[in-house]
């Protein structure tokens, strides 16, 4: 499962790339079958209240894109954010398939 980073606006250091890689990594055991993971960490500009950071994560699996995108004061937190919500999605669309191949077939008579 190939993870691929995108920085906007900011310049992430070899360690802190290696600390989201870790953390979007965590997602294979909720859903095996993910095929690509993309996600974008951009600190967004113009901003009064002083810095605000953006994840966005896509996660192609089989027949589907999954977007989760969260906005937090930290870019640790923001990822952290897309994680913890990534988790629930995977979890959902895995019950969702073993749900489908578990219903019983109708037999026509």
């Amino acid at each position: 499962m190939p993870i691929l980073i995108k920085q906007t606006n900011l310049k992430l250091s070899i360690p802190e790339q290696s600390i989201i890689i870790e953390k979007i990594a965590s997602l294979n055991k909720f859903f095996p079958k993910i095929l690509d993971l993309r996600i974008e960490v951009e600190k967004l500009t113009g901003q009064k209240t002083g810095d605000i950071y953006r994840a966005e994560l896509n996660i192609s699996i089989p027949n589907k894109l999954i977007r989760i995108e969260k906005i937090a004061a930290d870019w640790r937190k923001s990822v952290e954010k897309v994680k913890d919500h990534a988790k629930r999605t995977l979890s959902r669309e895995k019950k969702k398939i073993v749900d489908k191949t578990r219903r019983p077939q109708r037999v026509e008579p």
